[in-house]
């Protein structure tokens, strides 16, 4: 497996796949056409799509500029076996149009990009499964996912997680901070300011911890929806769900900084697991790859800084994502919004909620993290593609459908 810096990238929003990979991709390919007059480029897929409201073709003129870039949508079949989110940059010389080159945008940031650098980095884990890991670990006496991470990527990695931690926290800061309505036509307001100074009539202990979970997963959230910096975790569209849970458990713990990352370090395991065995791509498997793996990283996260065993933290994650199978990714108008920023805030809710039960009942579970990774990506590549990110089914489609009426 990869290193866990390829699951936490800091950027702006609010799409990780239609923004920060595209952006990537660009980035390299006016590096090998510095002499070139204009540019070309054409969105496939869900790229093509829900790239309007995404940002895509915004994101890739301001990478492509001062140069002239023709942004195409296309409408024309991918060939079997090719990633939903991909797109041809085509270089201009003297009216010469180069032959395509294409790239695929994989999910979280990454780019694939066949026979060129950046397709692949380095391999830093050797096990491939949480029972490799597991077994691993057994073995050599080590007793956590974050010891784990340590001895493969170096105490370096802390100064790493650290940085994210500190992004995460700025990122819920400044959420807390913002007023205003979200850009793209939608009118949706933010919450997480009014969800955070909220006075409750009664002080029931869940509604206050439902509260700071949802100000905090809100606040990321609406952020990352306002092109704001965030964390990719693993994510754009799921980045609130691990911060709001950490930033929840430092405040009610009193955990320093060190230990949360110890907590950040597990769930890029769990990250990166899923990555490599299943998705992290709306496009390809659905929201349940999205947000569920963002539920299933914080749960962990929180089974580790409860001080739970490896059985605890692997049933957590498991929970997590097991619930979330068949998540639907139908972003109304192809914006990370609705549904979007609400998901964050019950994934992060969720994520607490697993981690309990792996307290009580770990001893009598029968499903394993490397199952319910596989019954996910099996479940997300079977969905309609209409449920996939392209906003033609579920929720995106009837809303359009009631707003034609009215109007």
């Amino acid at each position: 497996m990869k290193s866990i810096r390829e699951i936490y990238k800091i950027g702006k929003g609010p799409s990780s796949s239609h923004t920060m990979g595209p952006e990537r991709a660009a980035k390299l390919f006016r590096e090998d056409h510095p002499d070139a007059d204009a540019f070309k480029v054409v969105l496939y897929g869900s790229l093509s799509k829900t790239g309007v409201g995404h940002g895509t073709d915004r994101v890739l003129r301001e990478v492509l500029s001062p140069l002239p870039t023709e942004i195409v949508f296309s409408n024309d079949p991918l060939p079997p076996g090719a990633h939903p989110n991909t797109l041809d940059f085509i270089a201009v010389k003297n009216g010469q149009e180069t032959a395509p080159f294409r790239v695929e945008s994989i999910g979280g940031g990454d780019i694939r990009l066949p026979g060129k650098r950046d397709s692949h980095s380095e391999e830093v884990y050797i096990e491939h499964s949480f029972a490799e890991i597991a077994d691993f670990c057994k073995w050599r006496y080590i007793h956590t996912l974050s010891e784990y991470v340590e001895l493969n990527e170096g105490p370096e990695i802390w100064d790493f997680l650290m940085e994210v931690w500190q992004t995460m926290k700025r990122s819920i800061e400044e959420g807390l901070a913002a007023e205003g309505i979200l850009p793209g036509g939608l009118n949706v307001k933010r919450k997480a300011k009014e969800l955070y100074e909220t006075k409750l009539a009664i002080r029931e202990p869940a509604l206050v911890e439902f509260q700071q979970l949802a100000a905090y997963a809100y606040a990321v959230a609406e952020q990352n929806a306002d092109n704001g910096t965030i964390v990719t975790a693993p994510t754009c569209g799921a980045c609130g769900v691990l911060p709001a849970v950490l930033k929840y458990v430092q405040d009610t713990r009193g955990l320093s900084d060190e230990e949360i990352c110890r907590g950040l370090a597990t769930a890029g395991i769990i990250g990166n697991l899923t990555k490599r065995n299943a998705s992290i791509s709306g496009a390809e498997c659905g929201c349940q790859a999205e947000i569920g793996t963002a539920c299933s990283m914080a749960a962990a996260a929180l089974a580790e800084l409860y001080k739970q065993d490896l059985d605890q933290v692997e049933y957590a994650a498991e929970v997590a994502m097991e619930h979330h199978l068949g998540l639907t990714c139908d972003p109304i108008c192809g914006l990370v919004q609705i549904p979007c920023i609400e998901r964050n805030a019950v994934a992060a809710m969720r994520a607490m909620n697993a981690c309990n039960l792996s307290y009580f009942l770990t001893g009598s579970r029968r499903i394993s993290y490397d199952m319910v990774c596989r019954a996910m990506k099996e479940t997300g590549v079977n969905l309609d593609h209409r449920f996939r990110e392209t906003s033609e089914g579920g929720l995106a489609k009837i809303y359009n459908r009631k707003r034609a009426k009215r109007n």
